[in-house]
């Protein structure tokens, strides 16, 4: 694929949040005080930088994600597609998403998002208790998250709900009952999360500490999952990756991007990217600290902290772990224009035996049971061949 028509996206991270919440890993950092001026400078600045190596190449997903976007004044957001519009220029159907969160939403912002040009809401209400919204350290009231969806129905024609599940003390008879409210709210994307406890967040102390109790068991968590796959399934949202149910037609291409393993350009503290030039292909990623990535773009024009180029081998091995994600699976032809040694056919054939990987026209496709272990999965197609001992 020549690489100018190798679809591109931009994701451009915010780092502040109104309170940091104890689950949360992401480069994210509590604090409204912000120059909002110095930031429309330093991602112009930056914008331009990539797209000097991005010639001829148009732009056709933008994601605002964080920290929480919804934050940001429209006037930065507006600022920033205007600078991406000039630089790249948008797809005639460009897909333009920000991140939301209930807490932080109301009908002037979100109309102010809409002239911008966003077209695309995503609000992370996480749940619809009020008991598990204060374990969780949100902001947002159960009330409210019900009335930034309907605020935000009226100025979005997309609209995609995040919800997290395998909290504290939560049955699977209260799971159903809670996604199924959600969907009746009217959505046509849902991402459904189990809560996952990382060391060196707040949740992660208290798990060491043996102080988060109620924590589902692997069973529960297998039967949370198979609910969501039902209950979604019922209502027409389809399951096209592992964590993401859409409507036909209104998955997150954004999103997509990531798992086909096309390129995508990272704007922002934190923010990691991908991007072929002359026919090579990059990861990219930028400085943490919000403090030192401003500096940094305002004395040295760049964000950027570290460039690594991709063998063959490794691309091949990306794609396969983000590929597998998607209920499409991972093109077999591809794989092979990359490299011969991903997949290992002697583990891909003994997955095949055990049902947790299918071949379906050309494709790799996880089923169910091995979507369910995907990450050993993955280790085992990447895994070098079982040799078996020489006998004389």
């Amino acid at each position: 694929m020549n690489e100018i028509t190798i679809p591109l996206g931009i994701y451009l991270h915010w780092p502040f949040c109104e309170a940091r919440c104890p689950y949360c890993d992401f480069n994210a950092y509590a604090t409204t005080d912000f120059d909002v001026d110095e930031w429309s400078r330093c991602y112009g600045i930056e914008l331009d930088r990539l797209a000097r190596e991005t010639a001829e190449r148009t732009c056709q997903t933008v994601f605002f994600g964080g920290g929480t976007p919804s934050l940001m004044p429209p006037e930065l957001v507006a600022s920033v597609l205007d600078r991406i519009d000039r630089n790249w220029g948008f797809a005639n159907d460009a897909e333009i998403t920000l991140e939301a969160n209930p807490s932080s939403s109301d009908a002037e912002r979100f109309a102010g998002y809409a002239a911008a040009g966003v077209n695309r809401l995503s609000i992370g209400i996480q749940s619809l208790r009020n008991t598990d919204l204060v374990r969780l350290g949100r902001l947002h009231s159960t009330c409210e998250a019900r009335r930034a969806v309907e605020t935000a129905a009226s100025h979005f024609a997309r609209l995609s709900i995040d919800l997290m599940f395998g909290r504290q003390n939560q049955t699977l008879v209260e799971w159903r009952q809670e996604l199924t409210e959600t969907i009746q709210l009217g959505t046509e994307h849902l991402s459904l999360y189990q809560l996952t406890v990382e060391s060196g967040t707040m949740f992660g102390a208290r798990l060491a500490a043996d102080r988060l109790p109620g924590l589902p068991d692997q069973n529960l968590a297998v039967d949370l999952h198979a609910a969501a796959m039902e209950i979604c399934g019922q209502n027409g949202l389809d399951r096209y990756e592992i964590s993401n149910f859409a409507r036909p037609g209104a998955q997150c291409r954004h999103n997509l991007l990531y798992w086909r393993g096309h390129d995508y350009l990272g704007i922002g503290p934190g923010a990691h990217g991908r991007m072929t030039i002359d026919g090579q292909r990059a990861a990219t990623e930028t400085i943490l600290a919000p403090a030192e990535w401003l500096s940094a773009v305002s004395e040295r024009g760049t964000g950027e902290s570290r460039r690594s180029w991709l063998s063959p081998d490794e691309q091949a091995s990306e794609y396969l772990m983000m590929s597998l994600r998607l209920a499409e699976g991972a093109d077999r032809l591809r794989l092979r224009q990359l490299t011969s040694h991903v997949p290992n056919q002697e583990q891909l054939d003994l997955l095949c035996e055990l049902g947790q990987i299918e071949i379906a026209n050309e494709r790799l496709v996880a089923t169910t049971g091995g979507s369910l272990v995907l990450n050993s999965l993955i280790s085992a197609l990447l895994s070098p061949p079982i040799r078996q001992p020489a006998t004389i």
